[in-house]
């Protein structure tokens, strides 16, 4: 995955800057946000969001680039990755999780390759395994 997509051909839809998009939003594909989006769900193979991007709503998606700002809750298959510029207000649920310095971050991070088991759960069921 790239981290950020320079070229903006390479995504299939732009909420741009100065632009606002309101509602259920599911994009087979790369979506990226420099503008703001309010909503239910957001749902995208590939999620960029831009420096001047601003979310509200819940996200799902395969990756996730982040430098602007998310309020809500973020799940990705594979992998999230904040950039220094990024603001976070909600849970992250991801195989792998990237955080540069200067990131703002408040919320539950539950970093496993099982999203669907609790990570108490998993723990448990692996310290009472017998070796």
């Amino acid at each position: 995955m790239a981290i950020l997509p320079k070229d903006k051909s390479t995504t299939n839809s732009i909420i741009g800057t100065k632009s606002f998009f309101e509602g259920r939003f599911m994009v087979k594909g790369a979506l990226r946000i420099d503008g703001k989006f309010e909503g239910m769900m957001l749902d995208a193979e590939q999620l960029f969001i831009g420096p001047k991007g601003k979310v509200k709503t819940d996200i799902r998606a395969a990756n996730v680039v982040i430098e602007g700002m998310v309020l809500g809750n973020i799940t990705a298959k594979n992998r999230v990755f904040l950039m220094p510029s990024a603001r976070i207000y909600g849970n992250i649920k991801t195989p792998e999780l990237i955080i540069q310095n200067g990131v703002i971050l408040e919320g539950h991070c539950h970093i496993s390759k099982d999203l669907k088991t609790g990570v108490k759960e998993l723990l448990e069921k692996q310290y009472n395994d017998k070796d």
